[in-house]
């Protein structure tokens, strides 16, 4: 890993929740993992986007962001699901010569050319249980976390540089957790997909899948809040359960954050700022944390 890294907001996180962003920012001040924004990142682009119908021209626009990094001598950091497996496959794919000579071409016409030096992590990969202990102001004792990792950062494994040790038993988002104080219980639905881009073509079978999500966190270890790695996750199983309450699937609602959003409140970071848009309420949650359960 570099010693500094280019902060990739993707483009859900810039326009839908910029709180996120700013989460991420504070968090990586605050734990002093140096970084700074590229204004010229595009989106990523998402699976549900340019890969569904034209490879080239997905691989030259992912070529084209991780080469604004490359330029720099920075490695890429994310928060998102579906940019750390966009990206991470476009730089497996990039390690064949001909579709690289091909992307090349394309990017030569921009002033730009991708060399496949910078790798790509997720804001998770970078930070240390031993700082987040030493620095917190608000610790977790008490609390249940359902810990959501989603599959984009687990499959397929072969590709990532960071990696869990077992996908279908994730750690690295757990232990983190873990070392603000909370519990997190096993669930056996642990790694199962949040049902993102289901929702383009059946919404009806996406709800069926954020249900299932649900259901297995409600009756399995009924959490205080869930806590997701990627922020497609997020927005997906917090406007998803309030779908599903109203149409009267459900009769609960759970808080759900994403990670770096969690951390910087538990840092000292105002909430307003960095946990503001939700579709479930999370205030109470919020506030029990800020007054500490122990």
């Amino acid at each position: 890993m570099f010693m500094k890294y280019a902060l990739f907001p993707g483009c859900k996180i810039a326009f839908e929740r910029p709180d996120l962003e700013l989460a991420m920012r504070e968090v990586l001040t605050a734990l002093d993992v140096p970084f700074e924004y590229l204004s010229d990142f595009s989106c990523c682009p998402t699976w549900a986007s340019v890969p569904s119908f034209d490879i080239e021209a997905w691989l030259a626009i992912s070529a084209r962001n991780i080469s604004l990094a490359e330029e720099k001598g920075l490695d890429i950091v994310v928060g998102c699901g579906d940019c750390y497996s966009v990206l991470n496959h476009a730089r497996d794919m990039l390690k064949r010569e001909e579709w690289r000579e091909r992307v090349n071409r394309i990017l030569a016409k921009v002033g730009r050319v991708y060399r496949g030096t910078t790798k790509i992590y997720h804001i998770i990969h970078l930070l240390e249980e031993r700082k987040i202990k030493k620095n917190l102001k608000h610790r977790l004792n008490g609390f249940v976390a359902g810990v959501q990792p989603g599959c984009h950062l687990l499959w397929p494994a072969k590709i990532f540089d960071a990696k869990e040790e077992n996908p279908f038993f994730p750690e690295r988002l757990k232990k983190l957790v873990e070392a603000m104080g909370a519990e997190t219980p096993h669930y056996s639905r642990l790694e199962y997909c949040c049902g993102n881009h289901i929702d383009i073509v059946d919404y009806e079978k996406f709800l069926d899948f954020v249900q299932l999500k649900l259901q297995s966190l409600k009756e399995e270890i009924d959490p205080d809040f869930i806590v997701t790695a990627c922020s497609t996750c997020f927005i997906q199983l917090d406007e998803g359960q309030k779908r599903l309450k109203r149409l009267g699937r459900i009769d609960y609602e759970i808080p759900v954050f994403h990670f770096p959003q969690l951390l910087a409140i538990c840092l000292g970071s105002n909430p307003e700022k960095v946990a503001r848009i939700s579709s479930v309420d999370r205030s109470k949650i919020i506030s029990e944390i800020l007054e500490g359960r122990e």
